[in-house]
């Protein structure tokens, strides 16, 4: 018998029909002897909509007031699936956040988990009773519904699962697995068998957009095997269809690149005639840290005279002009030109067998050179190395470098 935490997403709780597939693969895990609690997202549409209605009454809504509408669309699904479950003669009741309770920062709208209590779910689950758990959602200290964020039914499975010790968790997804890149681009991407933390952590951060980035880095953290699978198979998660994320020791085979992600979610600013002195970088990125403004991938150029500098970044998309403008009122900066473009992508390769090969940098440089593709920005990691380049070119840069590290042969 395994304990196990299943997690049904957005899509795979559309509506009544899929609401009753679910249902079936938890009983079927139920069947199998094994203890369950479900998490679930609100069904697919309804978030957006319950965003769009605090929108219509007040753009500057109340932080606290828009936790409690948004909060609502999870635990209607949480009351359908249990619903579901009791058709199917199986016990099983729903949970708020505030009931479990999961304890949570007072940021609302991106609130973190700090504390689940699992005592009285693990005494249902030994009494054979399937807990259905309302995601994204959790409690303040002070008594207020908070909410996790967008995806934040992932986390809350993988706290979850770490809390109550569970053998594994399930996320139940449109798509059947982790795959080397996106099948839309490369339809001859492989499904990987498995994934270390390590790499989905950097894939999720990069682009792919299988998992939050969060709920990895608590899996991580907490060492919680996670598979991901699709909701919309036969097969149930103990059948072990999907892709597991598990630590580094426990992948047989260690492929020097394992996938290629890519994002259009940045934007480059260059800051051109800076003074080449002591603290000019802190000048830089200290108005942007207050103001919330997160930067990735840097480069800085030195003049030939060394008395002046160039600097670019990355920062999102969505803070392109909000972090010019920042930047546009630094009296530090006043003489320096400041320019924005939004038309460049990032594409990454990832692998953890980039630890111990040389050489992959410049099979990546090589291959976009063939292809005429221009690299604007690169950043590096022990596992990864991100290059930007113009958007135009990123369907390309992806099909090419899938082929040049031979990524349709991986399974």
């Amino acid at each position: 018998m395994a304990k196990l935490v299943a997690k049904f997403g957005g899509t795979s709780v559309a509506d009544i029909e899929r609401i009753e597939r679910a249902a079936d693969k938890v009983a079927k895990e139920v069947e199998r002897g094994n203890q369950v609690a479900v998490v679930v997202s609100a069904m697919s549409g309804v978030t957006n909509a319950l965003i769009e209605h605090c929108s219509n009454v007040d753009s500057l809504y109340d932080a606290r007031e828009y936790d409690s509408v948004v909060a609502s669309g999870e635990q209607v699904t949480a009351g359908l699936m249990a619903m579901a479950l009791q058709k199917r003669g199986i016990a099983a009741r729903s949970w708020l956040g505030w009931q479990v309770p999961i304890i949570c920062s007072d940021v609302h709208g991106k609130a973190r988990i700090l504390e689940i209590n699992p005592d009285e779910l693990n005494k249902r689950l030994e009494k054979g009773e399937v807990a259905v758990l309302a995601g994204v959602q959790g409690i303040t200290h002070s008594g207020r519904i908070a909410t996790l964020g967008r995806g934040g039914s992932d986390t809350t499975a993988v706290a979850l699962a770490a809390a109550l010790d569970a053998d594994r968790c399930d996320i139940y997804t449109d798509v059947d697995g982790v795959y080397t890149t996106d099948p839309r681009i490369v339809p001859g991407a492989s499904k990987l068998k498995a994934v270390s933390y390590e790499e989905m952590l950097e894939m999720a951060s990069l682009g792919a957009k299988v998992l939050q980035t969060r709920s990895v880095e608590m899996a991580f953290k907490r060492e919680v095997p996670v598979q991901v699978l699709s909701s919309f198979g036969d097969a149930i998660g103990s059948d072990l269809p999907g892709t597991m994320v598990v630590k580094e020791e426990e992948i047989m085979e260690d492929h020097v690149v394992n996938g290629i992600t890519y994002s259009r979610d940045d934007a480059k600013i260059t800051i051109l005639n800076l003074d080449d002195v002591p603290g000019v970088a802190a000048k830089v990125f200290g108005p942007l840290s207050k103001a919330n403004v997160n930067v990735d991938m840097i480069i800085q150029d030195i003049s030939t005279d060394g008395k002046l500098t160039d600097m670019t970044f990355t920062v999102p998309r969505g803070d392109a002009q909000r972090a010019k403008d920042v930047l546009l009122k630094c009296e530090d900066l006043k003489g320096a030109k400041i320019i924005s473009s939004t038309d460049v992508a990032k594409i990454s390769v990832v692998g953890i067998g980039m630890r111990s090969h040389a050489g992959v940098a410049q099979k990546m440089f090589s291959a976009l050179a063939d292809k005429g593709i221009n690299i604007q920005v690169i950043s590096t990691s022990e596992i990864k190395i991100s290059v930007l380049i113009a958007e135009e070119y990123t369907e390309l840069a992806v099909r090419t470098l899938h082929n040049v590290y031979g990524l349709e042969h991986l399974s």
